[in-house]
């Protein structure tokens, strides 16, 4: 099997340098990130923290050296996805594309360049710390399902899922993967954005009531807008973020969004909290808190200028 991770920054790594223990899979990694390029090829690609692994990978920026491919496991930025798949898209001209990316909509961008589709959601976490070594922060599950306009067959789902499984990330293959990653959007756009326009950690975002009630807000949003859409979600993302915040769990784990604004990266807020609000408008749903965190966010981004 050979499965290309396009987007190698933490969670692309995460699943790049674990699939690469296995012997009978191949993984290539596409970024554009050149010294994180040039240090995988040359050290391999290594994890600390929740796990000490150091993969095999061969890395490129060039996309037309990507050979053909099983699999793609799409790890990018969401405002990235459009241009990363285009690019790499002859890659999986006979194969099937799974996507582990925070916010909606980047299934509906891969489809646009490939015929098969995987909805994933993905829950462990990191950061990169220097070019080809990468953090563990947070382990978790994965899952893997059809997106449904263009879904990818039961069996290959299943093989991927295996492969990650065998790899190290638990991985499980599900007939409706909606729910899960409606509850990780919840999660995320209740949490993210507090914590990057405050600095905090999640675990002292959750220490402060203030906060807290803020983000149980947040999810009440979130969760009527899944409703309408006819999403049940397969858990309660409120013991989600409790779960995280504790201190052998995330507590001091600083959210992707966090490290965009420490970074002054572009964040993925629009695909988050401005996703939600989105859903809301078209399903008549109030988003007023998801609507004033996009605003901040959005207002903070253009400050850097």
């Amino acid at each position: 099997m050979r499965v290309c991770v396009v987007g190698c920054g933490a969670v692309g790594s995460l699943f790049a340098a674990n699939l690469a223990q296995l012997d009978d899979v191949e993984v290539w990694a596409y970024d554009l990130t050149r010294d994180h390029v040039d240090a995988i090829n040359e050290n391999g690609l290594r994890l600390t923290g929740a796990g000490d692994v150091t993969g095999h990978v061969r890395a490129t920026a060039d996309a037309s050296a990507l050979p053909p491919c099983d699999f793609g496991i799409v790890a990018t930025k969401a405002m990235h996805t459009e241009s990363a798949v285009a690019a790499t898209a002859h890659a999986f001209a006979e194969g099937a594309v799974a996507s582990v990316q925070n916010g909606v909509g980047n299934e509906e961008a891969i489809a646009r360049h490939v015929q098969r589709v995987i909805r994933g959601t993905t829950f462990p976490a990191g950061k990169i710390l220097e070019p080809g070594v990468v953090q563990w922060d947070v382990k978790g599950e994965t899952s893997l399902g059809p997106f449904e306009p263009s879904p990818a067959s039961v069996g290959e789902i299943e093989r991927l899922a295996d492969a990650c499984t065998r790899a190290g990330m638990p991985t499980n293959a599900v007939p409706d993967a909606r729910p899960a990653q409606w509850r990780k959007v919840v999660f995320n756009a209740a949490t993210n954005p507090v914590g990057a326009l405050t600095g905090l950690t999640h675990g002292r975002v959750c220490e402060r009531p203030d906060l807290r009630a803020l983000v149980t807000a947040l999810v009440d949003e979130g969760k009527a807008v899944a409703a309408a859409l006819g999403i049940v979600l397969d858990a309660d993302p409120e013991e989600l973020i409790d779960h995280a915040a504790r201190r052998d769990v995330a507590y001091d784990h600083k959210a992707s969004m966090l490290q965009d604004v420490e970074a002054r990266r572009q964040t993925e807020i629009d695909y988050l909290n401005g996703g939600i609000a989105r859903f809301g408008r078209e399903l008549g749903v109030p988003t007023p808190l998801n609507d004033m965190v996009t605003a901040l966010v959005k207002a903070l981004e253009d400050s850097w200028s």
